[in-house]
């Protein structure tokens, strides 16, 4: 190995060990580790949403299935363009993938929700059935829903690339995460800590925008009542109970303070000896006038 040979890989070692986060780093044993735990984080989060779900618009466990799949093919493309681009930018890989993250979370779930609707649009007018995201009537449904997903997931990662190149986030890349030191706290908070809050966020909202139409095809039952209500539904049914109860007292004790405070009824023994005691005397006093007279 001849000296430049050799300056140019002692140059490339200390730029790398000077940075906190290696190129390596996301794709280690411990990177994998934490990569996995967030995507069994994120499908739980899908779970607890559909018990939350009133029973009325409820998915089956099927149609359930085939909307969260296609949610994570998509976020699994997108996460794993992320994990290969981070490295190839300049500096530190843990914050471009965050930078990465970021964008897609934002710009990219807005791409999603026009391209669904586009879908939702052309499936009504059209009458591709096939592509109406959330219904899987139409044969291959579940397969053209994915690809078209898949597609919208290339778009927005197209679409962040490019917006990502600006000399502006030279700035917020010498800014983000700047506070931490230790390569296994920085990747900690960049691959499990900030995507679980904002991945429970987009998923759950995503989630909404992919079983949309078919929420709107379920009607409610009459009287707003269901044999399986849903953990929403039974604290309003609860506060709504204890509501009632406390006015009906309110009205209860209301309606006693006003009988207490009315007359007597003119048909009391007390009231009729007072009106003919009354009379009794204008007689006197009118027969004593007389007299005098």
């Amino acid at each position: 190995m001849n000296s430049s040979q050799y300056s140019s890989v002692f140059s490339e070692n200390t730029h790398w060990s000077s940075l906190h986060c290696t190129k390596d780093s996301l794709t280690d044993v411990f990177g994998w580790f934490l990569q996995g735990l967030l995507a069994g984080i994120a499908f739980l989060c899908l779970i607890v949403k559909r018990f939350c779900e009133p029973s009325y618009v409820r998915r089956s466990w099927e149609t359930w299935w085939y909307d969260t799949s296609k949610q994570g093919i998509g976020a699994l493309v997108i996460h794993m363009t992320n994990v290969y681009l981070a490295p190839l930018f300049q500096g530190d890989p843990c914050t471009w993938y965050i930078i990465n993250f970021l964008l897609d979370s934002t710009i990219g779930l807005f791409i999603i929700y026009v391209g669904i609707r586009v879908c939702q649009y052309l499936a009504r007018s059209r009458r591709w059935d096939a592509i109406n995201f959330g219904e899987y009537g139409a044969q291959k449904s579940w397969i053209y829903q994915t690809w078209i997903y898949i597609g919208l997931m290339v778009i927005v990662k197209l679409i962040t690339t490019i917006f990502i190149q600006m000399d502006f986030w030279d700035n917020v890349k010498n800014f983000v995460l700047s506070p931490f030191s230790d390569p296994k706290i920085e990747l900690a908070v960049v691959m499990l800590i900030i995507p679980f809050f904002v991945n429970m966020l987009i998923f759950w909202v995503t989630d909404n925008f992919l079983m949309r139409h078919t929420r709107k095809n379920k009607k409610r039952p009459q009287g707003g009542n269901s044999s399986d209500p849903s953990i929403l539904q039974r604290v309003k049914v609860k506060y709504r109970s204890i509501r009632k109860d406390s006015r009906e007292k309110v009205i209860e004790s209301e309606s006693e303070a006003l009988i207490s405070g009315d007359d007597e009824p003119l048909d009391s023994p007390t009231t009729t000896t007072t009106s003919i005691e009354a009379a009794d005397q204008k007689v006197s006093q009118r027969q004593s006038v007389i007299g005098i007279a």
